[in-house]
């Protein structure tokens, strides 16, 4: 008998399950922040509402790889920019409740001003970037890179959007001067499978296994320009990716 998730009436019960709990948890992160802080409110409630999506979804995740990692990015004295590869609208809340640090997501100024989103947004310390013009991105960028200096974790997709087929897009170099201009380590990563669970242009959301498999850092000074650490990290991210895909099989 097939899953009832799996079919039309399981999505429309978790897409009514999506616009119920959305506004609760955000509207409880906002209640907490008077109490806890933005940061520790969102990061508190925030990953107990992710993993919540994944158990009531069917959608176990696995993280390999962090112990492997410098006691100084695991314990959090170290802040990093993890990059990843993008398969779904799924894989930012799985890496919400996966990575055991706080890590915040570039977003484009646009959306601090949506509801619920830009709030959860603004608990979180999500660097917001101004892209209205090259001045105003360029300032953009070095406040963000002074934020991830001042020990912000960031998640970055470099692909810049969803895969459509599941494979590794072209990697958009801003990631990459951001990662120069703070001078902190990239931690390149492998997100995967929210191609099955959640492909682009769909909204059911099937259950299904993640894997999230983590690499050993690379440090932006020991490369000769932006154009090499990209492809170093491209490499690496490739090898994770085919990693993850075995680990699910």
């Amino acid at each position: 008998m097939a899953n009832w998730r799996d079919t039309g009436f399981g999505a429309a019960v978790m897409m009514i399950w999506a616009l119920v709990t959305v506004p609760l948890t955000v509207l409880g992160i906002l209640l907490a922040v008077p109490f806890l802080g933005r940061r520790r409110a969102f990061f508190t409630i925030g990953p107990m509402f992710a993993r919540g999506m994944a158990w009531f979804c069917q959608v176990p995740f696995s993280l390999e790889g962090w112990e492997q990692l410098p006691a100084d990015i695991r314990e959090g004295r170290q802040s990093v920019i993890f990059m990843s590869n993008h398969e779904s609208q799924m894989d930012p809340p799985v890496l919400v409740a996966a990575l055991p640090v706080p890590a915040v997501y570039i977003a484009k100024k646009e959306l601090k001003y949506v509801p619920f989103i830009g709030w959860a947004g603004w608990a979180a310390g999500v660097i917001f970037i101004d892209r209205r013009d090259r001045e105003r991105a360029i300032r953009s960028i070095r406040d963000a890179a002074n934020q991830i200096r001042g020990g912000k974790n960031v998640v970055i997709f470099p692909e810049g959007t969803r895969s459509r087929d599941g494979e590794l897009l072209p990697f958009k170099k801003g990631g990459f001067a951001l990662a120069q201009e703070a001078g902190v380590p990239i931690v390149p990563m492998a997100t995967v499978g929210g191609f099955q669970v959640l492909p682009a242009g769909s909204t059911r959301i099937r259950p299904g296994r993640y894997a999230l498999v983590v690499g050993e850092p690379v440090h932006p000074a020991d490369h000769p320009d932006r154009e090499a650490l990209m492809q170093e990290v491209r490499r690496r991210i490739e090898i994770l990716v085919k990693e993850a895909r075995a680990a699910i099989g």
